[in-house]
């Protein structure tokens, strides 16, 4: 197969308002984060501003996962709240807005419902244009505005989506993905099983124990070509974690350390796999999980060895978040692509590669970002933010 290859001409920017500045906001509330985030974008030269990124956890008591309708209903009563905050943040009023960006998918259907009913109240409210985005295409372009990366392998690992994803043809391909369960649904699922605390995250938790394990603990690995398989690993936690720590055998610490060792491990042999068959030097790490500076340490050491670059950022931005929705989905306003509002339902199992993303604007179409020289051949890129606010990217 062919190397993935990229619009060479330069996209016809020709968003509906006319202008040249527009103000993009988006909401994104798939799981257990509500996100607002509004930026400001120059469509001629591309300069990106982040006017606010608000967002909003719901968080259940220790041993306990996040349900459907309970998730539904935070997002609901805390909605109207971080719309005025990301407002006053920005400085902005919904007047200044140009269009409307929501998770359209993938993600649990209440809440991904419930934020859709925002987005179509603001639309009625200021008569603004609405714009649909798939969530994991938010996620990578998010990723790539702030490091600049340009042809990565892109490995998106989240609580609900584990996939390994190059861009090819107008779309964002997927190599290889979990073929049961996400990477971060077994990390929270093992979180309840020795009862750590979901204050901030579960996975979180679990990478600051894990910091203080001592010893290795052989668990199951399943790489399956491309594919990897979470499901096992977890059913051996569930059977086997409780006897090992009661008869002394290892501590919690040793368990968490164990589980992040392996299962970084699988997507770290997939990345490595997608990168020698695309011919890409370059890797992206978006969504919840990849924030984990373990994972990024893992990915770093790998990649180093094939004298590429590791591109990562934050919890800011890395988590479930409204910016990146208002990001992806500017892209595609300025393309003059809108959603009628007949058409602005929600799809639970809504696929990257589901979304011809190179008709829709995609940041991969844009002329290539810069990418800046360090002494470090892999660089993990952290933005850093003294003001809380407003970042400045140019792409």
């Amino acid at each position: 197969m062919a190397p993935p290859v990229r619009i060479d001409e330069k996209p016809k920017w020709n968003a509906p308002t006319g202008k040249t500045v527009i103000i993009a906001i988006g909401l994104e509330g798939s799981a257990n984060k509500l996100g607002i985030g509004i930026i400001k974008r120059n469509i001629e030269t591309g300069e990106t501003e982040v006017l606010s990124n608000v967002r909003r956890t719901y968080i259940t008591p220790p041993g306990q996962g996040f349900l459907p309708k309970d998730t539904a209903k935070h997002h609901r009563e805390n909605a109207i709240d971080v719309v005025k905050e990301a407002l006053a943040v920005a400085g902005v009023s919904g007047k200044d807005v140009d269009c409307i960006c929501f998770t359209k998918g993938p993600g649990m259907a209440p809440p991904l419902l419930s934020v859709a009913l925002v987005a179509r109240t603001l639309s009625l409210l200021w008569n603004k244009p609405l714009v649909a985005v798939n969530h994991c295409i938010g996620h990578i372009e998010m990723g790539r505005m702030i490091t600049g990366a340009q042809n990565p392998v892109v490995l998106y690992v989240s609580g609900g989506n584990t996939q390994v994803i190059a861009y090819s043809e107008h779309r964002y391909r997927i190599f290889g993905e979990t073929i049961d369960i996400a990477v971060g649904n077994c990390l929270d699922r093992f979180a309840r099983i020795i009862n750590l605390s979901n204050d901030p995250a579960p996975g979180f938790n679990i990478e600051q124990l894990a910091k203080k394990g001592e010893k290795y603990i052989e668990l199951p690995y399943s790489v399956k070509g491309m594919d990897v398989s979470f499901s096992g690993i977890l059913a051996h936690m569930e059977a086997a974690a409780q006897n090992m720590l009661v008869s002394g055998e290892c501590t919690e610490a040793d368990l968490c350390f164990s589980l992040q060792e392996t299962v970084f491990s699988m997507l770290v042999e997939t990345t490595e796999r997608a990168m020698a068959h695309i011919g890409s030097n370059e890797v992206l790490i978006v969504g919840g999980v990849g924030s984990n500076e373990r994972l990024q340490e893992m990915m770093k050491a790998m990649v180093n060895q094939r004298g590429g670059h590791v591109f990562a950022t934050d919890e800011r931005f890395c988590i479930d978040n409204g910016l990146m929705i208002a990001v992806a989905g500017s892209l595609a306003f300025m393309t003059g692509y809108t959603t009628p509002m007949e058409e602005t339902w929600c799809t639970q199992r809504f696929r990257t590669d589901d979304v011809a993303w190179g008709q829709l604007g995609s940041n991969a179409t844009a002329p290539a970002p810069v990418i800046q020289e360090t002494p470090d051949v892999c660089q993990i890129v952290k933005p850093s933010d003294s003001s809380g606010s407003t970042l400045l990217f140019s792409i």
